[in-house]
């Protein structure tokens, strides 16, 4: 046990250092190890992230392009509808002037319709957009493309309200003419004021909240107002200025005005019923989240209701109270239409009893300016004006009464306390004079240059005789054809 042997013996902290070492170096592993993960656990997120951004687009542009193509097949319901409400001998040109909305509402629309409409500039006023002509802009962001194709689908269809209370004796150019204007600045300025974020009637203020110079924002979900109002006061301003077709009114001709294909009206009434599911639905602008689906879910159902209601009552009224006192199968279609306009404003809103009443009103509005056209002999040959004008201004006040703000789905009804109703009134009065006042301006100049109506031979032979390739043998006079083949 001497000094030597503890002089030999190893320290235990150095017996520890090579321990230590080790320790060291398998946390150091562990530690890369662990960054590894970390990395890609973040590049797994991110991987997720990116697949979840593009499965979101994705859903939300297979619903806005299948929504689009819902509101284009539209037309072909305002074709039936319009070419089944005239007379067998101006069937092509009725048909005709459909095809010209479409073709040259969507040309307007790429040209200065949708610039003005939401081509909003760095500084936006609160008038008009200014940007994005020819589409210049839109590749910097793609999902505009199908807010465009959407959008365009809604803008043909103001023309075509107008085409369908003129029909029979409006000349070509001069209801082309007027389309150019509607869809490249009448009815663009009318979007820009409500749905572009920027317009006096819809915006955001400093504080970040929606409003409008009136107080409130503006609302109008789907276009009762922006659309079908805009579209019912051009076509009231063009059947009044284009004057009743020939014979109109004569009591010996009481039955020769009658529409010539009521299966074609009826078809049309389902093919703009189908096609509504769109209009309506497609608005939520997406679909990627349980909200908005919730939200197109519960659109899809008052704009159901609201029409069957609308219909049944028109029908009603016309088989036991009012003439012609029988089962008026037009009526019933028109009344449809009329219930589907009157819930489009408030249709994400509201409830649906609300939407019902809605439309036991529409249909009653409806009735009465129908009959308030034949007592002031306008020839309204398709009630636009009842269908689209009258139920457009009272769909957009529907939505000032209606809709609890307790209900979190937007309603601010004056029936609930909100204080909707003012905005809803007041724009509704200034989209009535900024559409009546050009279209009596653009329609008036056209009447006096013999723009404007079809000459009474072109009205007694039909316009598909006159000037129609081929001559088809829809005109009820063969004399007719025989001469001018």
């Amino acid at each position: 046990f001497g000094s030597s042997h503890f002089g030999s013996s190893t320290s235990p902290v150095l017996c520890i250092i090579p321990q230590l070492v080790l320790f060291l170096t398998a946390m150091s592993t562990v530690a890369e190890q662990l960054n590894l993960i970390n990395s890609k656990v973040l590049a797994l997120q991110t991987d997720i992230d990116d697949t979840k951004a593009n499965y979101d687009e994705s859903l939300d542009t297979i619903w806005m392009l299948l929504a689009s193509m819902l509101v284009f097949f539209m037309h072909s319901g305002f074709s039936l509808l319009e070419a089944g409400s005239v007379r067998f001998k101006n069937t092509q040109n009725i048909l005709a002037k459909n095809l010209i909305v479409v073709t040259i509402g969507f040309l307007c629309w790429y040209l200065i319709g949708y610039p003005l409409a939401f081509g909003a500039v760095d500084e936006p006023g609160k008038v008009s957009g200014g940007t994005n002509f020819l589409m210049i802009g839109f590749w910097n962001a793609k999902s505009t493309f199908r807010f465009w194709l959407f959008q365009g689908a809604f803008c043909a269809t103001g023309g075509t309200i107008v085409s369908g209370a003129m029909a029979e004796r409006t000349k070509l150019k001069g209801f082309g003419t007027f389309t150019v204007l509607m869809t490249s600045i009448i009815y663009p300025l009318v979007v820009y004021w409500i749905w572009s974020g920027y317009g006096f009637l819809n915006y955001t203020d400093d504080s970040g909240k929606q409003v409008s110079v009136i107080g409130p924002p503006f609302m109008d979900f789907a276009g009762s107002g922006v659309v079908h109002m805009v579209g019912g006061i051009g076509a009231i301003c063009g059947a009044i200025i284009v004057g009743p077709r020939k014979d109109r009114w004569s009591e010996s001709h009481a039955n020769a005005f009658d529409a010539h294909s009521v299966p074609f009206c009826v078809l049309g009434t389902f093919f703009l019923w189908f096609g509504w599911y769109g209009f309506n639905p497609g608005s939520t602008g997406a679909l990627h989240d349980a909200d908005t689906a919730h939200t197109a879910g519960l659109v899809a159902v008052n704009t159901t209701l609201s029409p069957c209601v609308a219909g049944l009552l028109v029908f009603f009224l016309r088989a036991k109270v009012v003439q012609p006192k029988c089962l008026d199968v037009g009526g019933f279609c028109n009344g449809i239409l009329a219930g589907l306009v009157a819930v489009t404003a408030a249709c994400a809103n509201i409830k649906p009893w609300e939407s019902v009443i809605i439309g036991l009103v529409g249909g009653s509005l409806y009735q009465a300016g129908s009959m308030l056209l034949r007592r002031l002999k306008v020839d309204d040959v398709v009630d636009a004006f009842p269908v689209h004008g009258i139920n457009g201004l009272w769909a957009v006040l529907a939505l000032g009464l209606f809709g609890n703000p307790d209900e979190g789905i937007g309603g601010n009804g004056v029936l609930y306390g909100g204080d909707q109703l003012g905005t809803q009134l007041i724009g509704s009065i200034i989209i009535i004079l900024w559409t009546g006042l050009l279209s009596v301006g653009i329609l008036l100049p056209l009447h006096k240059l013999g723009m404007l109506r079809l000459s009474d031979t072109f009205q007694e032979n039909g316009a598909d005789i006159m000037e129609h390739s081929p001559a088809k043998a829809y005109n009820d006079n063969p004399a007719v054809i025989q001469e001018w083949a």
